[in-house]
Order: C-alpha cells, then structure tokens, then sequence
C-alpha cells in the first residue's frame, strides 16, 4: 500500500492568492511546486518568454555562437549529429534549419541505434571525413566523447558540443575530476563550472538556446545580420521554440522554472504549427490541434517519432520534419504511425516476458533489477525498463543481446542515482551515459551476472524507500471544487514531471452505488456522499477489480457486489482530482477518483 504525503509547505495562501487572482488553494499548490515567494508565484502562473534566462549565462556559448558564425562565413561544411530519440531529433533538426537559413553548408547525421549507438563514434567521425565536413556540431549528445573528439581534432575537424547529460567524471585520491571532451565549445549545464540557473533543460532547449543567441548577436551587431540571411532566420525562431517544447516533455524533464514558460508558449505555437510534418503527424492521430496539450506530445505523437529510432531509422522522422508537401507529409506520418502501433506490440511482449524472467528467476527481492532478455529487440529497452520500474517499484535495467556484446537501457526512481551507480561499476562497462533518472550502458556478456551483484551490493537503499509516495497537495471537501475552481488550475498547466496536475483529499467519503463504463466494463462510475450530506458522481480510470478486492478485504466477501447493486454504505478516503468535461458544448465539473484508503 502506497504512502500518503500531504504538502505542509507554508506561505501566506490568501495573500498570494490575492495578487495572483486566485482561490487560496491554488496559491497553496503553486508553493508545493517549490515556489518560494510571491514574485516566483507571479512567474510561475504568467512568465512569458522575456522570464526566461539569458542563453549567454551558459559557459561557452560565446565560443558555441563565434563558431557557428565562424563556419558559415568561411563556407565551411557543418555536420550536426544528433540522436534517435525525440531530444536528438528535434534538437537536430533545429540546428540544422538554423544554420541552413544562416546560408551555411549543412548536413544531419543521426546514429543508427543498432549500428552505431548512442552519440558520436569513431566511424561518425570518419564519414564526416571522407565526406568533407569541417565542422561538427553535436546536439543531445557529445559529452561523453572525449576521445572521438580527439579523433575529430586529429583529422582537421572542429567539434562544437552541446549536450545536457551528465558530465564523465574520475576519482583520483579522492578528487572528482570531470573529463571533458577538448571541443571548440562545450556547452552543457551540468557542467561544475557552469552557472546556469536552471540546468534541467534537454538537448533540444540548449539548441533552442544556441540559436537564440546567434539572434541576439545579429540583432545586436548590424554588420554582422549583412553577412547572413538574418530576415528568415529570425523567422524562424517561432518554430525552434516548438521543438524546443516538445524536446522538454518527451525527454521528460521536470516542467520548472523555464521549462515550464518554454513548453507552456511553444504549446501556444504548436496549436497553429506551419510545419507540414507536426500537423500531417497531429491529424493521424486524430488529435484536435486546437486542444494539443503536453499529455499528447509525450504519450502521442513522441512515440511515433521515436518508433522511428527505435525499429527503424531516425532520419525517417527528420524526414516528416523537414517535408515541404503536405501529401508527402501525410504519407510519412502514417508510416510512422504504423511503426508506432508495432513497437506497441512488442513492447506488450517483452514487459510480459520480462515480468515472467524476473519472478521464475527469483529476481524481485532484488534492490536493483536486472534483466537480461537476449531476444528482445535492443531498441525497446528503455520502455521495458520504464514499465518494471512501474511494476516493481525499483530500478530497473533491461539488457538485450546486441550486435557487439549486451546493450540495455535503466530507469530510475527519485531516491537512486542511476548515473553515479553506473560510475561506480565502470570497470564492468564498455560504455555508459545518461543522468540520475535514466541511463544506457553496453557490456560483454560475461558480466551480466557481475553487473547484477555489485549493482545490487552497492545499493544502499532501504526497504522504506521502496514504499511508494502519493503527493497530495491538500485535504480540500469536495463541496469547495466547482467550475471556477477548476478553470483556474487549468492556468496550472502544463503538467508533468516536476508540475503534476493537482491532486486532493477527501476523508469518510461514502460509497453509495457503483457502475461500469466504458468498452469493456473496465473503469467505474460511483455515487458518494460526504459527511456534508452532499453528493457527487466520482468517475474511476484505475483498476475497478482491485477496488472491489479492496472493499471486500475491508467490510467483508460481497461488500463489493452490494455497491454494485446500489446498496452500500462504505466509507474511503479518497484522492481526487477535478476536471472540466464537456459534451455538446455544455461544460460540467468532472471528479476523478485516484487513489483510496
């Protein structure tokens, strides 16, 4: 059974909620965000794109932007390499655009996640050779590759990093030292040295970033904006912002701070796209571009991108990007959706296979799961891992035989810091990267075994930790939610990681009578009465079944059937959520039931 945390962060609600325009309750949740004072409050709920930090307050951009420029004056050939995910795809393809409507001579290379792995590699580095690129820029990658951008160096070839995984480091006699690749540029936020005010950004801001640097640098400096194609450049910045937003949520970063501003204005934007291949992939889905919220980018139209990286090629999603036809667009949109409805399929099996390994092995008293599934396809490892995670509540590492060793994929929780347990058994890796929360790795198979007990040995979480949290932001009688109230937390929004959609709760709610809807009888509709005497419809999109094994449990073999047949009486306290429905054009307040005790 899941523990429930009520936020008891404090702050004057009514005073807030009186310069912001809103009920003191959502000042409340707006401080459980972490918000420490009115003036952040103010930005939280209204920050526009001028509240954004400066791109210049990230070390080496100075270098990042003299080098683009450097390079498209000089008529140099640019390479950008990006990666096969959503981050690496869209930060790619701003890159390249930008520097492409600079007048420069640009190209795109993304790793094959088969072939070549995650980021740079010796033979990325060679192609660009003997292709006669001079310049590479890397986008959602690079910081980890050190000896490839030495390799660079020794051909001729300038690199200019940008990347926000975390940096490689060594401990030598007790001395973190990181190991940074000797680039042109190395812009990255986690770097020790960097003081950017908000490090959570992805690949695909950073990119944003860069070019919104190059902008002020030719808005600011009149002989410079003759040089280039400036009108059309600045033009573009709009759409940069777009791919910046969907970078941020794919690539699941906490939506704070700027991130929050960024997503919330390209949301904005993305609404009225003019790119062909967002609106060709938005009408596949059968998604209403007028309502396009966060929940769709990430759990929508992100897989379908990233289906494309995953059981094919990456470059077929720059392709639906960059498509200047909307026939064409369409085309390719619905392939990619297909090959999105596939890695669905498979990815079904291998969480099925994975769950039956992990308990005929014996594997789920483990602190550390991991699994090796040899036959699964490589590219669904991170899925995988992600749904374990769920399962069991743990990390969790899912390996597959690759063409070159065991290749897999973790997913972390808040309390184990993936990267640095990874650092810590180096010695058994071939290659690793990522962050605290996610990570990649490739091995020789005869360490499978080791990886799993030193991982395991080093973990110095305690079975307390493995308890799953619900953060509640608070108590609140169901009596106090109506429409106005929800209409202003819909100004909450987007939500996600780090901004979750408000959550509340109701003690000795009384369960009168439930229902089933839906195709198959899966969720549930109840009526329920609070201790006001007031009553409400509560609608349930959880598991029905484990509600009505919960009731039994708790008032008795039938206790379930009778609220069926309209004849209970049981007293839950319930976690909710409000929301807004709407049926042919009425608006009625909806309450959506979460969680129970």
């Amino acid at each position: 059974m899941e523990k429930w945390f009520v936020y008891a962060k404090k702050a004057d609600f009514k005073a807030w909620g009186e310069r912001l325009g809103v009920a003191p309750v959502v000042a409340r949740i707006i401080r459980n965000r972490d918000v420490m004072s009115e003036d952040e409050a103010a930005r939280f709920l209204n920050g526009t794109l001028e509240d954004c930090h400066s791109p210049w307050l990230l070390k080496d951009m100075e270098l990042a932007v003299d080098g683009v420029l450097s390079a498209v004056i000089n008529g140099k050939r640019i390479r950008v390499i990006g990666d096969y995910d959503v981050d690496g795809i869209c930060s790619a393809y701003i890159l390249t655009k930008g520097i492409s409507l600079l007048g420069g001579c640009v190209d795109t290379a993304i790793p094959h996640r088969i072939h070549d792995g995650y980021g740079l590699n010796d033979n990325l580095i060679r192609e660009a050779k003997q292709d006669g690129i001079e310049v590479i820029v890397t986008c959602d990658n690079g910081i980890a590759a050190a000896s490839q951008v030495e390799l660079a160096k020794s051909l001729g070839l300038d690199v200019i990093v940008t990347d926000h995984h975390e940096v490689p480091f060594e401990i030598t006699d007790g001395v973190r030292k990181e190991i940074l690749p000797k680039a042109l540029a190395v812009v990255d936020p986690k770097r020790e040295e960097d003081s950017y005010p908000f490090p959570g950004i992805c690949g695909g801001v950073l990119a944003y970033k860069l070019m919104q640097a190059v902008a002020e640098r030719l808005a600011k400096d009149a002989v410079a904006t003759g040089q280039f194609h400036a009108g059309s450049f600045l033009a573009a910045m709009d759409e940069f912002l777009e791919f910046a937003a969907f970078a941020t949520v794919c690539d699941v970063m906490e939506l704070k701070d700027e991130n929050r501003i960024l997503v919330k204005e390209g949301l904005r934007r993305l609404r009225n796209s003019k790119n062909q291949g967002l609106r060709a992939l938005t009408e596949a889905n059968g998604i209403d571009r007028r309502s396009l919220s966060a929940y769709h980018l990430g759990f929508v139209l992100g897989p379908c991108l990233n289906a494309t990286g995953r059981l094919d090629t990456a470059t077929r999603a720059l392709e639906l990007l960059n498509a200047r036809d909307g026939v064409a667009a369409a085309k390719v949109a619905r392939d990619l959706k297909e090959l999105n409805d596939s890695r669905k399929n498979l990815t079904l099996q291998g969480i099925d296979l994975a769950i039956k390994t992990i308990r005929e092995e014996g594997l789920s008293g483990d602190k550390v799961l991991v699994v090796y599934l040899p036959e699964v396809h490589e590219s669904l490892a991170g899925i995988i891992a992600g749904r374990i995670r769920e399962q069991f509540g743990r990390p969790a590492f899912l390996l597959t035989k690759g063409e070159e060793g065991v290749k897999g994929s973790g997913r972390s929780m808040e309390k184990y810091d993936m990267y640095a347990a990874l650092t810590e058994v180096g010695d058994l890796l071939t290659k690793f990267g990522g962050h605290k929360m996610a990570a990649g790795l490739s091995l020789e198979e005869e360490n499978v075994g080791e990886l799993r007990r030193r991982l395991n040995e080093n973990c110095q979480l305690t079975e307390e930790d493995f308890v799953p949290v619900l953060h509640v932001d608070a108590e609140m009688p169901m009596e106090y939610a109506d429409l106005a109230l929800a209409r202003q937390l819909e100004a909450l929004e987007p939500f996600g990681v780090g901004n979750p959609k408000p959550l509340f709760v109701q003690r000795d709610v009384t369960f009168l009578s439930g229902s089933r809807m839906g195709k198959e009888g899966k969720y549930g509709r109840f009526q329920v009465r609070v201790s006001s005497g007031a009553r409400f419809t509560v609608i349930f999109f959880g598991d029905v079944d484990a509600f009505r094994n919960f009731l039994d449990n708790k008032y008795g073999m039938g206790s379930a059937d009778k609220l069926f047949a309209g004849q209970g009486a049981y007293s839950v306290t319930v976690a909710y959520q409000i929301g807004i429905h709407t049926y042919q054009g009425k608006e009625d307040l909806q309450i959506l039931m979460k969680s129970y005790q």
